[in-house]
């Protein structure tokens, strides 16, 4: 695939160390032990684990209980990935390439396609970190109180806190290397485009949220139940519109702020005010109905538990990461790549715990709840 080599590309490649001109073929595989450094395997199997968890997860709350949503919603952040991703992996190919150069580069993974270019983590990251935020969202009733727009929006900014704890880190680490010459990356946000930080981190999982729950969640929730072709062809409609949203979504930061990187760094921050403004005050509504005693009506044991795994995998990593981080000078760590920025990191952490602490609890309820219904029961039946 070396006639798809762009100058770009293969510089950044170069600078992560494998050669773009000879990196595998659609499929390669590598020793785990010989990769950039030891975090690239951890970080492997805590996403690719989550990935297979929520998907067995969803399969089986499809045939027990005959909710389809989880296993539409990791489908259709599926079909986000393979309709966004490789267009951006080879312009050239896609005859996109006058508009748009390489935004970025993966470092070699043990598994990869593409010839190097797309990481088996990554194409698990899409529907394991929108499975996490959305079954948050979920177990706090926030869709069935307040609808899907709103809940939507929760789904956005739960999964921005989640996924920045991970972005922060990506370039330090060389999980990989963003071109920041490209102007599609300006403004940066230490290492990280801001575009990034809210267009994939929150756009896009509020606009996959918007239209899973618009086409199948709220059906399941008033007790209706869709036919496989039905569920397909929504599915598909999902991939595509959820697509969709994330080119339309941006567009006050795109369209105003295409000529000027200022005005598009100020929008783009302005649309992350926004939706945190509206997810916030629902959350902790939400959260304190439940430690009130309201009962929830949804629970996921499996997203539960794995979210806390996943914090503390991602806090280990961080913490290896910190005596570099500490010495960095200009921006880029000791022995290693550009840094993130440690204080909204932090942020992000606190946010990531709250919500954690906050599903916790559902189960307790539901589990109280449950109790005094068997008693109940039995009182009656005695």
């Amino acid at each position: 695939m070396s006639d798809h080599c762009s100058p770009t590309f293969s510089r950044l490649a170069t600078e992560m160390g494998f050669s773009c001109r000879t990196e595998g073929g659609l499929v390669a595989f590598r020793n785990p032990f010989g990769l950039e450094n030891w975090t690239l395997p951890v970080l492997e199997v805590l996403i690719i684990l989550g990935a297979v968890l929520t998907l067995v997860h969803a399969i089986r709350r499809l045939r027990r209980e005959g909710d389809p949503t989880n296993l539409v919603l990791w489908l259709g952040a599926t079909a986000y990935l393979f309709i966004i991703e490789p267009p951006l992996y080879f312009p050239a190919a896609f005859g996109i390439d006058g508009y748009v150069d390489t935004m970025f580069a993966h470092n070699v993974f043990t598994v990869d396609f593409l010839w190097g270019r797309l990481p088996l983590y990554i194409v698990a990251i899409y529907p394991f970190m929108a499975t996490i935020a959305y079954e948050i969202v979920r177990m706090l009733g926030v869709f069935r109180r307040y609808g899907v727009l709103l809940g939507a929006i929760c789904v956005g900014f739960v999964h921005h806190a989640f996924y920045e704890i991970f972005d922060h880190l990506g370039p330090q680490l060389k999980w990989w290397e963003w071109s920041t010459g490209n102007s599609l990356n300006q403004p940066m946000f230490d290492s990280v485009p801001l575009s990034s930080v809210v267009v994939f981190a929150a756009l896009w999982p509020m606009s996959l949220a918007f239209f899973v729950q618009l086409f199948v969640g709220r059906h399941v929730d008033a007790g209706r139940k869709l036919s496989a072709p039905q569920l397909i062809w929504r599915t598909i409609a999902i991939g595509i519109l959820g697509s969709a949203g994330t080119g339309v979504l941006p567009i006050p930061a795109t369209v105003l702020g295409a000529n000027n990187i200022t005005v598009r760094g100020w929008l783009y921050a302005a649309e992350l005010v926004v939706l945190s403004a509206i997810a916030i005050p629902i959350l902790v509504r939400q959260w304190l109905r439940l430690r009130r005693g309201e009962v929830p009506a949804y629970s996921d044991n499996v997203v539960r538990v794995y979210s806390v795994v996943y914090l503390v995998v991602l806090a280990v990593l961080w913490i290896a990461a910190l005596p570099d981080f500490l010495h960095s000078s200009h921006g880029w760590a000791r022995n290693a790549g550009p840094v993130g920025n440690i204080w909204y990191t932090i942020a992000c952490f606190v946010i990531g715990i709250l919500c954690a602490a906050a599903v916790s609890g559902t189960s307790r309820s539901r589990d109280a709840a449950s109790a005094g219904t068997s008693r109940e029961v039995a009182a009656a039946a005695g």
